[in-house]
């Protein structure tokens, strides 16, 4: 049996995907963002669930999740699942970022480079990534005039890539990308068109399957089928730019193999 955490653990996919790996005799570590929050994985945590408190959009509170995550033991599997999506106005953290950056991305690339290095990776994406800008201008949008929707697509792109970057750079992790497609979550909205339940089915399959399609890297998933993502996820001067500007906003470098 593997040992998971499971980012943003407290509803929609996250909560769905920590219940399976339960009933399958998994252990798993939830994520909660407040207090608050926590008493929403009660029910998980009463199943044998460790807990892990922290705002990812504040870049203290990541690191103290990296503590606690640290030191309940060595991990099988990481999968960000948390996210924000469109925000109508940039929202800017405490650090200064835009709260989509922050979460969508930042908080993904501090975990992985802090937290004791599992077997398996697995970043959530979305087919958005394809409209993502790839000039990696203002991150932050400090300069650009808001636009939420871009922001989002750029975000997610940026951590396909990090996922890409993480299969090359650390040849002995399997790390990969999924699209849950539009699903009916808080986040998604209840127009959304795509399958609820099929919607964890792919990043838990990664997380813990010997499958040898689940033991692959490097690839961008959708349904338990790889598909091809945006050209700059694969461009290896893509990849490193990226790892550059993320490492001077974090002030974390991205450990070697």
């Amino acid at each position: 049996m593997s040992r998971v955490l499971v980012t943003g653990s407290t509803t929609g996919l996250g909560k769905a995907m920590a219940a399976a790996l339960l009933d399958d005799g998994h252990h798993v570590v939830v994520h909660a963002r407040n207090t608050r929050r926590a008493g929403d994985v009660d029910d998980l945590v009463a199943r044998g669930s460790d807990l892990v408190v922290g705002d990812l959009s504040i870049r203290a509170d990541v690191v103290s999740i990296a503590d606690q995550v640290n030191s309940l033991g060595s991990l099988d599997a990481v999968v960000h699942n948390a996210g924000v999506y469109v925000d109508r106005e940039r929202v800017e953290t405490p650090d200064g970022h835009a709260q989509v950056l922050a979460v969508n991305v930042l908080a993904p690339y501090l975990l992985t480079a802090l937290v004791g290095r599992p077997r398996r990776l697995v970043y959530l994406s979305s087919g958005m990534h394809r409209d993502g800008d790839t000039s990696l201008r203002d991150l932050d949008w400090l300069d650009r005039r808001w636009n939420g929707v871009q922001a989002y697509c750029d975000s997610k792109l940026y951590v396909t890539t990090l996922a890409a970057a993480i299969a090359r750079r650390w040849p002995a992790v399997h790390a990969n990308a999924v699209d849950p497609g539009w699903v009916p979550t808080r986040m998604g909205g209840p127009s959304a068109s795509d399958d609820l339940t099929l919607g964890h089915v792919t990043q838990t399959w990664l997380a813990v399957s010997d499958e040898p399609a689940a033991t692959t890297s490097g690839r961008y998933w959708f349904h338990q089928q790889p598909e091809q993502p945006a050209s700059a996820v694969g461009d290896v001067d893509f990849q490193v730019a990226l790892l550059e500007q993320l490492a001077q906003r974090t002030g974390i470098e991205l450990p070697e193999s």
